[in-house]
Protein backbone atom coordinates (compact mmCIF):
# COMPACT_ATOMS: atom_id res chain seq x y z
CA UNK A 1 0.00 0.00 0.00
CA UNK A 2 1.30 3.45 -0.97
CA UNK A 3 0.53 6.25 1.46
CA UNK A 4 0.55 9.83 0.21
CA UNK A 5 0.88 13.27 1.74
CA UNK A 6 -1.08 14.90 -1.10
CA UNK A 7 -3.48 13.31 -3.55
CA UNK A 8 -4.58 15.45 -6.51
CA UNK A 9 -7.90 14.28 -7.92
CA UNK A 10 -8.19 15.36 -11.57
CA UNK A 11 -11.28 14.99 -13.73
CA UNK A 12 -9.24 14.49 -16.91
CA UNK A 13 -5.56 13.94 -17.70
CA UNK A 14 -4.03 17.45 -18.01
CA UNK A 15 -6.31 19.06 -15.36
CA UNK A 16 -3.75 18.51 -12.59
CA UNK A 17 -0.92 19.99 -14.65
CA UNK A 18 -2.91 23.01 -15.81
CA UNK A 19 -4.26 23.86 -12.37
CA UNK A 20 -1.63 22.77 -9.84
CA UNK A 21 1.36 21.52 -11.81
CA UNK A 22 3.66 23.96 -10.04
CA UNK A 23 2.29 23.00 -6.63
CA UNK A 24 2.87 19.34 -7.43
CA UNK A 25 6.47 19.98 -8.50
CA UNK A 26 7.17 22.18 -5.47
CA UNK A 27 5.67 19.65 -3.06
CA UNK A 28 7.78 16.85 -4.53
CA UNK A 29 10.86 19.06 -4.23
CA UNK A 30 9.96 19.49 -0.55
CA UNK A 31 10.05 15.69 -0.20
CA UNK A 32 6.30 15.27 0.11
CA UNK A 33 4.71 12.13 -1.30
CA UNK A 34 2.39 13.33 -4.06
CA UNK A 35 0.06 11.35 -6.28
CA UNK A 36 -2.45 12.14 -9.02
CA UNK A 37 -5.66 10.23 -9.60
CA UNK A 38 -7.26 10.94 -12.97
CA UNK A 39 -10.94 10.06 -12.85
CA UNK A 40 -11.44 9.59 -16.62
CA UNK A 41 -9.39 9.05 -19.77
CA UNK A 42 -10.51 12.43 -21.11
CA UNK A 43 -11.50 10.81 -24.39
CA UNK A 44 -12.98 11.23 -26.93
CA UNK A 45 -11.52 14.56 -28.04
CA UNK A 46 -11.01 15.99 -31.57
CA UNK A 47 -7.27 15.24 -31.76
CA UNK A 48 -6.74 12.68 -29.01
CA UNK A 49 -7.05 8.96 -28.49
CA UNK A 50 -6.65 6.71 -25.44
CA UNK A 51 -3.12 5.74 -26.54
CA UNK A 52 -2.13 9.37 -27.16
CA UNK A 53 -3.49 10.49 -23.81
CA UNK A 54 -1.64 7.74 -21.95
CA UNK A 55 1.61 8.70 -23.67
CA UNK A 56 1.10 12.41 -22.96
CA UNK A 57 0.23 11.72 -19.32
CA UNK A 58 3.41 9.71 -18.86
CA UNK A 59 5.50 12.55 -20.31
CA UNK A 60 3.76 15.13 -18.12
CA UNK A 61 4.23 13.02 -15.00
CA UNK A 62 7.96 12.74 -15.70
CA UNK A 63 8.21 16.52 -16.11
CA UNK A 64 6.76 17.00 -12.62
CA UNK A 65 8.63 14.13 -10.97
CA UNK A 66 5.49 12.14 -10.17
CA UNK A 67 5.98 8.49 -9.25
CA UNK A 68 2.36 7.66 -8.31
CA UNK A 69 -0.42 8.20 -10.82
CA UNK A 70 -3.54 6.15 -11.49
CA UNK A 71 -6.69 6.41 -13.61
CA UNK A 72 -10.02 5.39 -12.11
CA UNK A 73 -11.52 4.68 -15.53
CA UNK A 74 -14.82 6.51 -15.03
CA UNK A 75 -16.78 7.66 -18.11
CA UNK A 76 -15.75 10.96 -19.64
CA UNK A 77 -18.47 13.48 -20.57
CA UNK A 78 -20.99 11.71 -18.33
CA UNK A 79 -19.20 11.72 -14.99
CA UNK A 80 -21.61 11.56 -12.04
CA UNK A 81 -21.28 11.74 -8.28
CA UNK A 82 -23.03 8.37 -8.12
CA UNK A 83 -22.88 5.86 -5.28
CA UNK A 84 -20.73 3.46 -7.30
CA UNK A 85 -18.26 6.21 -8.19
CA UNK A 86 -18.24 7.43 -4.61
CA UNK A 87 -17.33 3.94 -3.46
CA UNK A 88 -14.50 3.64 -5.98
CA UNK A 89 -12.97 6.97 -4.97
CA UNK A 90 -13.43 6.38 -1.24
CA UNK A 91 -11.53 3.12 -1.57
CA UNK A 92 -8.62 4.98 -3.22
CA UNK A 93 -8.64 7.42 -0.30
CA UNK A 94 -8.50 4.49 2.11
CA UNK A 95 -5.69 2.82 0.18
CA UNK A 96 -3.49 5.93 -0.16
CA UNK A 97 -4.48 7.65 3.12
CA UNK A 98 -3.60 11.19 1.95
CA UNK A 99 -3.18 13.96 4.48
CA UNK A 100 -4.50 16.44 1.92
CA UNK A 101 -6.73 16.16 -1.13
CA UNK A 102 -6.60 18.72 -3.94
CA UNK A 103 -9.96 18.63 -5.70
CA UNK A 104 -11.62 20.56 -8.54
CA UNK A 105 -13.37 23.80 -7.57
CA UNK A 106 -17.08 23.37 -6.95
CA UNK A 107 -18.10 25.93 -9.61
CA UNK A 108 -17.26 25.39 -13.27
CA UNK A 109 -18.82 25.53 -16.72
CA UNK A 110 -17.65 21.96 -17.37
CA UNK A 111 -20.22 19.57 -15.84
CA UNK A 112 -17.63 16.83 -15.35
CA UNK A 113 -15.58 19.17 -13.15
CA UNK A 114 -18.62 20.04 -11.02
CA UNK A 115 -19.45 16.35 -10.64
CA UNK A 116 -15.83 15.57 -9.72
CA UNK A 117 -15.84 18.22 -7.01
CA UNK A 118 -19.00 16.80 -5.44
CA UNK A 119 -17.62 13.30 -5.81
CA UNK A 120 -14.47 14.23 -3.86
CA UNK A 121 -16.51 15.67 -0.99
CA UNK A 122 -18.83 12.68 -0.87
CA UNK A 123 -16.03 10.11 -1.09
CA UNK A 124 -14.05 11.88 1.60
CA UNK A 125 -17.00 11.46 3.95
CA UNK A 126 -17.58 7.82 3.03
CA UNK A 127 -13.89 7.04 3.42
CA UNK A 128 -14.10 7.54 7.19
CA UNK A 129 -17.13 5.34 7.81
CA UNK A 130 -16.75 2.36 10.10
CA UNK A 131 -18.99 -0.70 9.82
CA UNK A 132 -19.12 -0.40 6.04
CA UNK A 133 -18.37 -2.88 3.26
CA UNK A 134 -15.76 -0.62 1.66
CA UNK A 135 -12.33 -2.12 1.06
CA UNK A 136 -9.60 -0.85 3.37
CA UNK A 137 -9.50 0.70 6.81
CA UNK A 138 -11.48 3.88 7.55
CA UNK A 139 -9.59 7.10 6.80
CA UNK A 140 -10.56 10.76 7.07
CA UNK A 141 -8.30 12.92 4.88
CA UNK A 142 -7.65 15.85 7.28
CA UNK A 143 -7.63 18.60 4.64
CA UNK A 144 -9.18 19.23 1.26
CA UNK A 145 -8.41 22.26 -0.90
CA UNK A 146 -9.84 23.12 -4.32
CA UNK A 147 -8.08 24.29 -7.48
CA UNK A 148 -9.35 26.36 -10.40
CA UNK A 149 -9.82 25.23 -14.00
CA UNK A 150 -9.17 27.22 -17.15
CA UNK A 151 -12.84 26.84 -18.11
CA UNK A 152 -14.03 29.27 -15.45
CA UNK A 153 -14.19 32.87 -16.74
CA UNK A 154 -14.32 34.53 -13.32
CA UNK A 155 -11.64 34.91 -10.68
CA UNK A 156 -12.84 33.68 -7.28
CA UNK A 157 -10.93 34.90 -4.25
CA UNK A 158 -8.17 32.50 -3.31
CA UNK A 159 -7.82 31.14 0.22
CA UNK A 160 -4.09 30.63 -0.31
CA UNK A 161 -1.68 31.07 -3.21
CA UNK A 162 1.29 28.75 -3.59
CA UNK A 163 4.52 30.38 -4.77
CA UNK A 164 5.60 28.36 -7.81
CA UNK A 165 8.20 30.79 -9.12
CA UNK A 166 10.92 28.14 -9.11
CA UNK A 167 8.60 25.52 -10.61
CA UNK A 168 7.03 27.46 -13.48
CA UNK A 169 9.13 25.76 -16.17
CA UNK A 170 8.36 22.28 -14.78
CA UNK A 171 4.67 23.21 -14.81
CA UNK A 172 4.74 24.52 -18.36
CA UNK A 173 6.73 21.53 -19.60
CA UNK A 174 4.11 19.23 -18.12
CA UNK A 175 1.30 21.27 -19.66
CA UNK A 176 2.89 21.23 -23.11
CA UNK A 177 3.13 17.45 -22.97
CA UNK A 178 -0.58 17.47 -23.89
CA UNK A 179 -0.09 18.51 -27.49
CA UNK A 180 -3.30 16.82 -28.62
CA UNK A 181 -5.34 18.99 -26.26
CA UNK A 182 -3.56 22.35 -26.31
CA UNK A 183 -1.89 22.66 -29.70
CA UNK A 184 -3.29 20.27 -32.32
CA UNK A 185 -5.80 21.87 -34.66
CA UNK A 186 -5.40 25.36 -33.16
CA UNK A 187 -4.16 28.54 -34.77
CA UNK A 188 -0.73 29.41 -33.32
CA UNK A 189 -1.65 33.08 -32.91
CA UNK A 190 -1.28 34.92 -29.60
CA UNK A 191 -2.69 34.31 -27.07
CA UNK A 192 -2.66 30.53 -27.21
CA UNK A 193 -4.09 28.28 -24.50
CA UNK A 194 -0.54 27.77 -23.24
CA UNK A 195 -0.08 31.56 -23.03
CA UNK A 196 -3.29 31.80 -21.00
CA UNK A 197 -2.11 29.16 -18.53
CA UNK A 198 1.24 30.86 -17.97
CA UNK A 199 -0.37 34.30 -17.71
CA UNK A 200 -2.80 33.11 -15.05
CA UNK A 201 0.13 31.80 -13.03
CA UNK A 202 1.79 35.20 -13.46
CA UNK A 203 -1.35 36.98 -12.23
CA UNK A 204 -1.49 34.89 -9.06
CA UNK A 205 2.23 35.42 -8.56
CA UNK A 206 1.63 39.17 -8.82
CA UNK A 207 -1.12 38.83 -6.19
CA UNK A 208 1.41 37.54 -3.63
CA UNK A 209 4.40 39.62 -4.74
CA UNK A 210 6.15 36.72 -6.47
CA UNK A 211 6.81 35.76 -10.07
CA UNK A 212 4.26 32.94 -10.37
CA UNK A 213 1.60 31.37 -8.20
CA UNK A 214 -1.29 28.91 -8.10
CA UNK A 215 -4.49 29.60 -6.13
CA UNK A 216 -6.26 27.16 -3.83
CA UNK A 217 -9.65 27.62 -2.21
CA UNK A 218 -11.05 26.16 0.97
CA UNK A 219 -14.48 25.55 2.47
CA UNK A 220 -13.17 24.89 5.98
CA UNK A 221 -11.27 26.81 8.63
CA UNK A 222 -7.51 26.30 8.44
CA UNK A 223 -5.53 25.65 11.61
CA UNK A 224 -2.11 27.25 12.06
CA UNK A 225 0.22 26.85 15.04
CA UNK A 226 0.78 30.59 15.35
CA UNK A 227 1.21 33.81 13.45
CA UNK A 228 4.87 32.99 12.83
CA UNK A 229 3.52 30.89 9.95
CA UNK A 230 2.85 34.14 8.09
CA UNK A 231 6.19 35.74 8.91
CA UNK A 232 8.47 33.40 7.00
Amino acid sequence: MTTLDILVVATHPDDAEISVGGTIARSIRQNLRVGVLDLTSGEPTPHGSPKIRIRETETASQALGLTWRRNLGLPNRSLEASLDNRRALAEVFRATRPRMILAPYWQDVHPDHVAASALCSDARFWSKLSRSDLDGEPWWPPAMLHYLSIHLRIQPEASIVVDISDEIESKMNSVQAYQSQLVAGREPSFPTVVDDIRDRARYWGWAIGKAYGEPLLNQEAVRVDGLSHFLQ
